[in-house]
């Protein structure tokens, strides 16, 4: 049967057209059901076993996608009409969606209500799209139920308007809060994964207070209110007493940032003090302070907001203090809501992260501190909200004395604290309150009403113990939402079988270079197995040298548009934890066919050049290859042979002469301006059987460390350059921006409290300023200016060349005019898109299309970059997490430096493990110190200072005491006691506390 429509448009050159679309209805779609006698089995999905079957509107997808996750919902239709209205609303959701269809346990059927001649509606006179789309799903639902035995299919939808005109067409319906009350008795759990900001629409809810007397006895309150901001909270009054202004309307918000009454930007809420934000902004010209909770206006981290600046005699700087204990959450509405907690107090000590740009806006910002005034501004609305659909991983605050704890029966309202301290507190209904008292839990938010001092939201699900190794691997993998998902049998299936080699046909190929007769090696950490890169150098008649890298041909295994390149796509990098790696690609690629393995023929992607002994660059060539590795040597071993002359072997020479010719690499890039920056690595010794850590240091870099460093960045730049020579507009490249000077701030003011001068102008001043930052007396000084430097720099990031400029592509801290990464194929997706730009550029393969989509790789681009920095920041949480470990059972005193003075304490580092933390000099600091939480009364800043027992002078970076006790500059040895507490919110966390020097033993002494 065919139905068409006509209509016609105006081009944009005024010309009118007829445009006929024609959509074809069939009557062989089946139901999917055993239950129905006219679907075939070929055609069965659902069980014939379920008591039930779920028709669910697109509003419980996009809303209740946890409730439709749990293993306990299964045999649910997903018409086509709800497909196709989800992917064009939500991305994330959409994807969610096709999981729970493609799995086979859930059994979630699609059916094409949109093609089935009895079940497609066209729409009414005056009827909106939404409307006409919930009619559609009303007829499927009356199609089903005419199919199948009396009450076995339920439509959940959380409208009441939409389940009262299904019942008219006897269609049994109900919202998901009713839904999940009837199957209380067998999952009472499922009563928690229910959004009730969504749910409490209609008459669902109005029932439920009836039925639970408004559940005032259970002491239980409704997280949230409706989308519509009208459902309050049970147990409450409906007048509480509005704790935030209103968000203005979208339209106002529109046309005042045209007015430039508002400017719109992203908040960066600062990880040390949750009530203190950064917007920044164009318009103003530089970023803009947001600080207390009142003037946060309910936006959280990443939100697009719109906010007003305050005006001037109103401007402040970010705190000069330490945030600590309640004083991080104290707050006048909390004293007036009765019921709510102070927020968690700030991270305790951590392992000292030195990502670039990582602490600007709350360090390099705070240079100035509080005397130094920043536009200021207050919230008015949000734009576009930022909230996980992964949702947020914490654990719940015990109940107030005396409270009614939750049950099968009745609801306890608690509060859930992330574990991320950039976000706030979340209110959550749960009938499990004691079976979750000591579970590591995922919560998503659903609302957040300018009366609810917290957002609400709802239970996900729970991951394990408190404290237990595995759950808190699996909370920092969620928190950096790292997919530890299994590879699909479609990946699988795109992978060679084993045992796999190198078949006479790629011995044959004419593109392909025999190099088996080279010493190649290859020099990695211990353990590794996935070997991306390995390296040969030989002398050439007439003095010069032939110096190789070799990278895995991992391209040739991996082709665009298949299953395998699309999950790699999508996860970007391979995550390296301290005890476990989650990989890009499986693991019979990554450490087998595709890995540089000693003593087995693999296939390379070469590069090749022709270097004087000054390492003079005379030409350089790329092919394919396939090669016999020699060795995979770690780098402790690879120095051993470098240090001993008396091994003369082709391996130990060849490591010598590569050594040579990296030193003069080094030295010429060194020249050139490019930055030797320092950062506080940290290795574990792990128990075999326990795989908990038995020792923490720092990690030793080595001249081994550094000679493959050399070669991977010469290959890197080499291919940069040829690669952007043939495709200008669509190369990959990696550009590390130059820092703005208002970044260098903290280090500036540091060097200059220490009598160091230093010079930010260019790379290369800083490099040279760095070099001559050095004491006689400290051996260790030069390396602390070095971290503290690092701090400053800009984030390094990838790009599609024709993105932007020519200029823009120059990478700041290597002092090259180009710069790829060409040499990690196995662990890094950027890598493989260099190698089919590559393979196009020497006319290998053609270039694949998507490579010149610009909107495309920009989308591609966008998430190579996020995961990379995801897949960083989860490996660090892995090292605090294990640092965590190591020191839950034993005390330790050490040797450290002071890096930040503020007015209430220091921040140290604990060069020995790698620890950064603050250090409270003031008895009541815990209480009194911090940042402004923008409620309970707080003391001026002269107040404040008059009551401490210490002077901070913010220019010299000093604080001393005023009995002159104490004095502290930045830079100073101190010692430090190293402990594990329990803190707010379930956290344990390492504690730094200063003891006298006299308790450290000489032998842990720094000179």
């Amino acid at each position: 049967m065919l139905q068409s429509r006509s209509f016609v448009k105006k081009t944009k050159k005024g010309k009118v057209l007829k445009v006929v679309r024609e959509h074809y209805l069939r009557d062989d779609i089946y139901s999917g059901t055993p239950l129905d006698r006219e679907c075939p089995p070929d055609c069965y999905k659902l069980s014939g076993e379920a008591a039930h079957y779920l028709l669910v509107d697109t509003n419980v997808v996009l809303h209740q996608m946890d409730l439709l996750e749990h293993p306990a919902v299964c045999d649910v239709i997903v018409t086509s009409v709800v497909l196709e209205e989800v992917k064009a609303r939500n991305a994330s959701v959409y994807q969610r969606l096709r999981q729970l269809i493609a799995s086979d346990t859930k059994r979630f059927f699609v059916f094409a209500n949109e093609h089935h001649r009895e079940t497609y509606v066209t729409a009414e006179p005056g009827e909106s799209p939404n409307d006409r789309n919930d009619r559609a799903i009303r007829v499927a639902a009356d199609w089903y139920t005419k199919r199948l035995p009396a009450r076995k299919l339920i439509l959940l939808t959380d409208d009441a308007e939409n389940r009262r005109k299904a019942g008219e067409l006897g269609v049994q319906a109900l919202g998901s809060a009713a839904y999940t009350r009837q199957r209380a008795t067998e999952q009472p759990e499922l009563q928690d994964l229910v959004a009730a900001a969504v749910a409490a629409r209609g008459e669902d809810e109005q029932q439920q207070q009836q039925e639970d007397g408004g559940s005032a006895a259970a002491g239980a309150a409704v997280g949230g209110g409706s989308g519509a901001g009208k459902h309050k909270e049970r147990g409450r009054s409906a007048k509480r007493q509005r704790v935030y202004e209103d968000h203005r309307p979208m339209s106002d918000i529109t046309a005042g940032i045209k007015a430039g009454r508002y400017h719109q930007g992203a908040l960066r809420v600062n990880r040390f003090n949750s009530f203190e934000g950064w917007v920044g902004s164009e318009s103003v010209g530089a970023d803009i302070l947001v600080s207390g909770r009142i003037d946060m206006n309910r936006a959280m981290e990443g939100d697009i907001v719109a906010v007003e600046l305050l005006p001037e005699d109103q401007w402040r700087g970010p705190s000069n203090k330490l945030p600590a204990g309640a004083a991080a959450g104290g707050d006048a509405a909390a004293a007036a809501d009765g019921d709510e907690e102070a927020e968690p107090a700030p991270e305790g000590a951590h392992i000292a992260q030195v990502d670039p740009g990582e602490h600007y806006g709350e360090d390099a910002a705070a240079a100035g501190g509080a005397a130094a005034k920043r536009p200021t501004a207050k919230v008015v609305g949000i734009i576009r909200r930022n909230w996980r659909t992964r949702g947020y991983c914490g654990s719940l605050q015990p109940p107030k004395a005396g409270a009614a704890g939750g049950s099968a029966n009745h609801t306890t309202s608690l509060l859930f604290c992330p574990v991320e301290r950039r976000f706030p507190y979340i209110r959550i209904q749960t009938r499990q309150a004691s079976t979750l008292a000591h579970q590591r839990l995922v919560v998503a938010i659903d609302s957040w009403e300018a009366d609810s001092l917290y957002p609400c939201g709802h239970y996900v699900r729970s991951l394990g113990p408190i404290g237990d190794k595995d759950t808190e691997t699996e909370v920092l993998l969620i928190e950096n939402d790292i997919n530890t998902s299994p590879f699909t049998a479609a990946v699988h299936a795109c992978v060679p079988p084993l045992p796999w080699a190198v078949s006479e046909a790629d011995l044959s190929d004419p593109n392909r270079a025999d190099l088996r007769h080279l010493c190649v090696c290859s020099v990695d950490p211990p353990g590794c197995r996935d070997i991306d890169d390995a390296l040969h150098v030989r002398h050439l008649p007439g003095g010069n040298l032939e110096l190789g890298v070799h990278i895995a041909d991992v391209t040739h295994f991996l082709h665009p548009a298949t299953a395998m390149d699309d999950e790699a796509s999508a996860r970007a990098t391979t995550v390296y934890l301290v005890q476990r790696r989650i990989d890009m690609l499986p693991k019979p690629l990554t450490e087998d066919i595709c890995s540089l393995r000693a003593d087995v023929e693999r296939l390379a992607f070469s590069v090749i050049w022709e270097v004087t002994p000054d390492a003079e660059i005379l030409s350089s060539r790329f092919t394919k290859s396939v090669i016999r590795s020699r060795a995979a040597l770690t780098y402790a071993e690879a120095q051993s042979r470098i240090d001993d002359p008396r091994l003369t072997d082709d391996i130990s020479t060849n490591l010598r002469s590569l050594n040579a010719l990296a030193r003069v690499l080094r030295r010429k890039r060194t020249q050139r301006g490019a930055l030797s920056l320092a950062s506080p690595e940290v290795k574990f010794e792990i128990d075999t059987e326990t795989h908990d850590p038995l020792d923490v240091g720092m990690y030793q870099v080595r001249e081994a460390n550094q000679m493959v460093e050399e070669m991977m960045l010469l290959a890197n730049c080499t291919v940069a350059k040829f690669t952007l020579r043939h495709f200008p507009a669509c190369a990959m490249l990696r550009r590390h921006p130059v820092p703005p000077p208002r970044q260098f701030e903290p280090l500036l003011r540091a060097a200059a409290a220490a009598g160091v001068s230093i010079d930010p102008s260019s790379s290369k001043t800083l490099a040279e300023s760095l070099d001559r930052a050095v004491r006689a007396d400290d051996p260790y000084f030069n390396k602390l200016i070095r971290i503290m430097a690092t701090r400053c720099m800009t984030q390094a990031v990838y790009l599609s060349s024709g993105e932007v400029s020519a200029p823009e592509y120059h990478h700041y801290g290597l002092a090259a005019p180009l710069y790829t990464h060409f040499t990690s194929p196995i662990r890094r997706y950027a890598d493989v898109l260099v190698h089919r730009v590559l393979m196009a550029a020497l006319g290998l393969r053609p270039l694949p299309e998507s490579l010149r989509d610009r909107e495309l790789m920009h989308g591609v681009v966008d998430n190579l970059n996020t995961r990379h920095r995801n897949a960083q920041m989860a490996g660090r949480a892995s090292v605090e997490l294990h640092t965590l470990i190591f020191f839950r059972s034993r005390q330790v005193v050490a040797d450290a430096r002071v890096t930040k003075v503020r007015a209430n304490g220091l921040i140290v580092f604990v060069p020995k493990y790698g620890i950064e933390g603050p250090v409270y000099l003031d008895d009541d600091a815990a209480a009194n110190g911090g940042a402004d939480g923008g409620g309970k009364k707080k003391k001026s800043a002269a107040a404040a200072a008059a009551d401490s027992a210490y002077v901070y002078d913010e220019e010299k970076q000093t604080v001393r005491s005023k009995d002159g006790g104490a004095h502290y500059t930045v830079f100073d040895k101190c010692a430090v006691r190293i402990c594990v507490e329990e803190a707010t919110g379930n956290r344990r966390q390492l504690v730094l506390r200063l003891v006298p020097r006299g308790e450290l033993p000489a032998s842990e002494q720094m000179n």
